[in-house]
């Protein structure tokens, strides 16, 4: 007996045929579900690209429907679990966008130093390339011991691989470049130790943060910072999203903070945008001033 064929569809697409109005309905209904079954709020997020993502679950599960990934998901946490993967996947590296880092050195540190004890936030900070960039460049400034680092993602999973410290061996030349353009004063070698296939980087760079799992959309301000990093991850937010977290963030930061953002993203617009001034437009480093 012939097996049915399935049916043709673009890469991590639906397939042709499928009813565009009824793909939406699905998909508000599936993130409805997940929200009420687990708690996890994806209904803010960009349409785009919550779409490319769930049919790339899709065809990873070897389905054929956003209402056959709602079923899935809704009885299954480890699926969910899954799903959450490739819906909270960001692009890291360490030092990324040296220029970045750079700035951060020469403007953001020297304001740091006036303080006897510093608190910073990187929020949706993934697998943690940037919390233990943002180590290194304070252990040589000088500023590690007395800074407490909270760094929050609404998955658990990537949050234990940063806690672990452990990174692809494979990328450390990419990462030494990044390390030496962003102003790096040592070897960067000296940070790491390379082990098999991997490099487990220093436990002294971590032992003044916090890992905790905290979401952007649900969670509350639970401190004062001195300076906030969310930096491409309101890319995927849309307008209303982005304002609730804007106001998040100017909630939890201390006067005269620092708010770093992605390349991509901005204060323009927001409501906030009165309320920083720029200390570098182009790397978007904002000093909260009102």
């Amino acid at each position: 007996m012939a097996l049915p064929l399935r049916p043709k569809r673009s890469l991590n697409g639906p397939p042709i045929s499928y009813d565009a109005e009824l793909e939406r309905v699905e998909i508000e209904l599936l993130l409805e579900g997940v929200f009420r079954h687990y708690g996890f709020d994806f209904r803010s997020y960009a349409y785009a690209s919550i779409r490319r993502r769930l049919w790339k679950r899709i065809e990873a599960e070897a389905l054929s429907s956003i209402s056959e990934l709602q079923a899935v998901v809704l009885h299954d946490p480890s699926a969910m679990e899954r799903l959450l993967l490739d819906l909270s996947v960001s692009v890291t590296a360490m030092f990324r966008d040296p220029g970045f880092y750079q700035v951060f050195r020469n403007e953001v540190v020297p304001l740091l130093r006036t303080y006897p004890f510093i608190r910073i936030w990187h929020a949706g900070c993934s697998t943690g390339e940037e919390v233990y960039s943002t180590a290194i460049v304070l252990q040589e400034e000088g500023l590690l011991d007395r800074t407490r680092v909270y760094a929050t993602d609404i998955n658990d999973a990537v949050l234990q691989q940063a806690k672990a410290g452990i990174f692809p061996l494979n990328r450390m030349q990419e990462y030494t470049e990044n390390y030496i353009r962003a102003g790096g004063k040592r070897s960067f070698s000296e940070y790491y130790t390379a082990k098999y296939d991997g490099a487990i980087f220093s436990p002294s760079l971590t032992q003044n943060v916090v890992f905790s799992q905290h979401n952007l959309v649900t969670d509350r301000s639970f401190s004062e910072f001195n300076v906030i990093f969310c930096r491409n991850v309101l890319i995927y937010f849309d307008r209303d999203l982005q304002n609730r977290v804007h106001s998040l963030f100017y909630d939890s930061l201390a006067m005269f903070g620092v708010l770093a953002l992605g390349s991509k993203e901005s204060l323009r617009f927001s409501q906030y945008e009165p309320c920083y001034e720029k200390l570098d437009p182009r790397e978007k480093l904002y000093r909260k001033v009102r």
